[in-house]
């Protein structure tokens, strides 16, 4: 089984994101065997942003690079995607990766009834970490955004694990933690569709 590892926050170790993920990550390796898991730090190596360039293949290296975020998503059975919120919604690095992979013919089709997606059975879990709490708030437009695109990309199969209100206080970041890591997902709770 393939998991696939995704960081985008700035903020290096002071990331809560970050620090959410590696749990969900190592949680998942203690109950996998064998699990091989692929990271991304998207801050560290970002995927350049997408371009007229990049449609027309002039970087060799960016179009090695691109096939190989698509490769790695398409291997992937379970993804952990490190969302923390800027400016209400997700880190430019983050949708910068998306674009490489909501490819058409590869990752969904357009049909004479409408889109398809072509990358469904994957796991996953989205780990959001906000300085405010924006659940359920129409200022929200991160999960909803993330909803929308792997669904149309054929995935429905996706969890978040919100760690909200971290800005307000010492207090509120370490309860908001806390609670985040009491809701990590286990593998045994919702096993991957072989």
């Amino acid at each position: 089984m393939k998991l696939l590892h995704l960081d985008a926050s700035v903020l290096g170790d002071n990331s809560v994101s970050r620090q959410l993920t590696a749990a969900v990550v190592a949680q998942f390796k203690n109950q996998i065997d064998g699990l091989q898991v692929d990271y991304r730090d998207l801050d560290a190596n970002p995927v350049p942003h997408l371009r007229s360039s990049s449609l027309a293949g002039v970087d060799a290296a960016e179009a090695t690079d691109a096939e190989q975020v698509m490769q790695q998503f398409l291997a992937a059975d379970i993804l952990v995607i490190g969302a923390p919120m800027y400016n209400f919604s997700i880190p430019s690095t983050l949708k910068a990766w998306i674009d490489r992979v909501a490819v058409a013919g590869r990752t969904f089709k357009y049909t004479e009834n409408g889109p398809v997606g072509l990358a469904g059975g994957k796991r996953v879990i989205v780990v959001s970490a906000r300085g405010g709490i924006y659940t359920d708030s129409p200022a929200d437009f991160q999960e909803p955004f993330l909803r929308q695109v792997l669904a149309f990309m054929g995935i429905d199969n996706v969890e978040f694990v919100r760690a909200e209100g971290i800005a307000y206080s010492p207090k509120h970041r370490e309860d908001a933690i806390a609670g985040a890591l009491s809701a990590l997902p286990s593998h045994a709770a919702e096993e991957v569709a072989a």
